[in-house]
């Protein structure tokens, strides 16, 4: 539910700073910041970047492991260019298709700290109906008649490639706390690397558009580090255990369940249609059945 919180939080801040690139370079900039006071006080990270340091050296831990970060900021910028157009509902249904899908290749892949896992009929059928739902929650646009919603539809495929992306972030990031055996470490990484691309591009960004006038006043519009640090920690942990396809289904449904709340009470676009409610119900659906225990013989 964090994720939809921090999507809703940047999405909000996009439309007041009108800069969404400037917006994810704020986010991430937060995030690292809580961190680095963090490390500072903890051993265990300080260790961690030892064992991390080794682990690369060796070659036992390949370079493509600490890419988790860009990944995290291609997500967060999503979130502050396409969340405040397309409304939080669609967008994390968008995110849903992409996490179920790319969670499950990456564990068919082996890509995760837990290894290789298999797909099961259940995760399958999941993943399926994942993307049904990803067609349900746009009929709207298509058949409202509205030209300009019509032409946004394209802007679907930024949370879908983002939750993608958001598989193979828990994967490698799984990889890194592995190596470092601290949570703190990997999650330290994952915004030190995402920080450095986004405020390369929010620094291009201002240089063409300018700086904001005005920064608006509320803190809440500002909290969407914090909730990433809580994210990522989270599942750096987790997808070691639960492998990265069930974690990205749990981390799904906390996402559908409190966005569909959001753009009931708080939206960023035009709040929730029919056809978002039933592609946000089959999501979640499919969440559910791909999450199911298989049964084995023997």
């Amino acid at each position: 539910m964090l994720v939809a919180v921090q999507s809703r939080v940047n999405g909000g801040l996009s439309q007041e700073l009108g800069d969404g690139y400037l917006t994810a370079a704020v986010s991430f900039s937060s995030g690292l910041a809580i961190l680095v006071l963090i490390v500072i006080l903890s051993r265990d990270a300080k260790d961690g970047f030892r064992r991390l340091r080794a682990e690369l050296g060796s070659r036992r831990l390949p370079w493509w492991a600490l890419t988790g970060g860009a990944c995290g900021a291609f997500f967060v910028l999503g979130q502050g260019l396409v969340a405040s157009v397309i409304g939080l509902a669609l967008f994390t249904v968008g995110i849903v298709a992409g996490q179920v899908f790319g969670g499950l290749v990456m564990d068919r892949l082996g890509l995760g700290p837990g290894g290789r896992v298999d797909p099961t009929p259940q995760r399958v059928i999941g993943t399926v109906l994942a993307i049904v739902a990803v067609a349900l929650s746009v009929l709207s646009d298509f058949g409202g008649g509205d030209e300009g919603h019509g032409s946004q539809l394209w802007l679907m495929l930024l949370p879908l490639i983002s939750g993608a992306l958001v598989a193979w972030q828990s994967a490698v990031n799984g990889l890194v706390r592995a190596a470092a055996q601290s949570a703190v470490t990997s999650t330290f990484v994952n915004f030190v690397v995402g920080t450095a691309i986004l405020v390369v591009a929010a620094s291009v960004s201002v240089a063409v558009g300018g700086w904001p006038e005005t920064w608006p006043s509320d803190p809440l519009l500002y909290i969407g580090g914090a909730t990433g640090v809580i994210f990522i920690g989270i599942a750096a942990m987790l997808v070691r255990a639960a492998g990265v396809l069930l974690l990205s289904m749990s981390n799904v449904a906390g996402q559908l369940l409190a966005a569909v709340a959001f753009e009931a009470a708080l939206p960023l676009a035009d709040g929730l249609t029919p056809w978002l409610l039933a592609g946000a119900a089959i999501a979640l659906l499919a969440v559910t059945i791909a999450a199911l225990p298989s049964r084995r013989r023997g």
